[in-house]
């Protein structure tokens, strides 16, 4: 363990003491660095990386206290072991109570200062390694995992990098898929906040009863099992942000504490009555129809108004053209490098298949799907007999008669008018792309990305021109 570790700083104005410490540490595999004064151990914390200081309450000039509020100061994470001749209750308590690791008075057993020291390294060690998860994280949220060259995905981005260094609350609306929780860590990891914790709580996964505690935690004895008091995940958050995904799942109830949390940061734990208050960023997400939900009264609409600040809605995969074969071959680079597996890419009807799929699971599905493939293909490129057949997929898509009891759209007549003129062209002409589109006075290419927009699926007939559409 000691390889990995940075030096110990010695802090001492007796070299024999100084020289003493240095056998015994190198004895034990550490690296030390010394300094006979206060001012110079500060000078040397500045140019070199230290995981502890050990000094002596008493130096010539700057005492050993004072180099302890120092290096506090401007190195607050720095662990400082205080040792002394001159012990007293009294300064062990001034020391601890100024931020020392701990205190040894002389004559010290080397076991003792090597057990405080091996305290010190594991604890660097541990804050480390959770700086490097903690990294890895929040670099799986970066803008670059935000994958598509669409102009909606590119406007997504652009908003993102203005939203993201304010303070603003964000509203994240979208089907379920679509990249919601990608969008709220991208947010975090461009905003001042970045350094700070990054709390997520699906709000869907907690039972309704347990949800208040787990947000804004309880007292020992709110209720049956509370042992001991728990500080809530907003505490954890504090200074950072919190996303709270599925929030139309929530509670009215909670929802109405949630509202005062907004106000002003403030809240009081399950079973308190002390008033606590954080510093918090809250980005929330939810996959249902939320004007629907305020309309039945299953959400409250001047939560909606204090959440809905900056609203992001992340297109839907269907939407979204070629970034869904981007996106494939994406999933499929990532899903051959861990399974060893190499895979050129997608036959030219693996290719079809993927685009004039409806994806009602969006990314999630995609991803999924691609998975599949990487498993089951053996050729150097993914075949139609390696893909879904999608048949269980399709009856998820919303039907007209789903949604009967709503008025359509202008939009949503002409789309229907475009489909029956296809539909009817392409019957007429044997399935024929070629004659289709010469017919309609269109490209080829133009009908198939027509078709592909107005949801048209099909089938490959006898040669590459011959289809055989059928709705899904």
């Amino acid at each position: 363990m000691t390889k990995d570790l940075p030096p110990l700083l010695v802090v001492d104005d007796e070299r024999n003491m100084r020289l003493s410490l240095e056998t015994v540490m190198a004895d034990e595999g550490y690296e030390t660095c010394s300094a006979e004064s206060a001012e110079e151990g500060l000078k040397l914390l500045r140019k070199q990386k230290c995981f502890l200081v050990v000094t002596d309450a008493r130096l010539g000039g700057m005492s050993g206290y004072d180099l302890l509020k120092e290096i506090k100061k401007s190195w607050p994470d720095m662990p400082v072991l205080m040792i002394t001749a001159y012990a007293t209750p009294k300064l062990a308590v001034e020391a601890i109570k100024g931020g020392a690791i701990d205190y040894l008075a002389k004559p010290f057993a080397p076991e003792e200062l090597l057990h405080a020291i091996s305290r010190c390294a594991e604890r660097h060690q541990l804050l480390q390694e959770n700086a490097a998860l903690k990294e890895k994280t929040l670099e799986s949220f970066g803008l670059k995992r935000i994958v598509g060259e669409s102009e909606e995905v590119e406007d997504l981005r652009n908003l993102i990098r203005i939203v993201a260094p304010t303070d603003a609350t964000v509203l994240i609306l979208g089907e379920s898929g679509t990249g919601k929780e990608l969008i709220a860590g991208a947010i975090h990891l461009l905003s001042k906040r970045q350094g700070q914790n990054y709390v997520r709580i699906n709000c869907a996964a907690i039972p309704e009863q347990l949800l208040e505690s787990e947000l804004f935690g309880h007292e020992k004895g709110a209720f049956t099992g509370a042992i001991r008091n728990k500080a809530g995940r907003v505490e954890e958050a504090d200074g950072g942000t919190i996303f709270l995904d599925e929030i139309g799942d929530m509670s009215r109830p909670l929802q109405a504490k949630l509202l005062r949390f907004l106000e002003d940061g403030t809240f009081t734990r399950v079973g308190g009555n002390q008033e606590l208050k954080v510093d918090v960023r809250l980005i929330a997400a939810t996959n249902r129809d939320i004007v629907t939900a305020i309309k039945t009264n299953a959400f409250r609409e001047d939560l909606f108004h204090r959440l809905n600040v900056v609203q992001f809605m992340p297109p839907a995969l269907r939407e979204r053209g070629n970034d869904v074969i981007l996106l494939a071959n994406h999933f499929l680079k990532q899903f051959c490098c861990l399974m060893g597996k190499q895979i050129e890419g997608f036959s030219k009807d693996a290719e079809r298949m993927l685009e004039m799929h409806h994806w009602p699971g969006n990314i999630r599905e995609l991803r999924n799907a691609i998975e599949r493939c990487v498993i089951l293909e053996s050729k150097p490129k993914i075949q139609v007999t390696s893909l879904p057949d999608f048949k269980l997929e399709a009856r998820l898509r919303k039907t007209d008669h789903d949604n009967a009891h709503i008025a359509p759209s202008l939009e949503d007549l002409v789309s229907n008018f475009e489909r029956d003129c296809i539909m009817n062209a392409l019957a007429e002409h044997q399935y024929s792309l070629n004659h289709t589109a010469e017919y309609l006075r269109i490209t080829r290419h133009s009908l198939r990305y027509r078709m592909h927009r107005l949801n048209i699926k099909f089938e490959h007939g006898g040669d590459e021109d011959t289809v055989v559409p059928e709705e899904q």
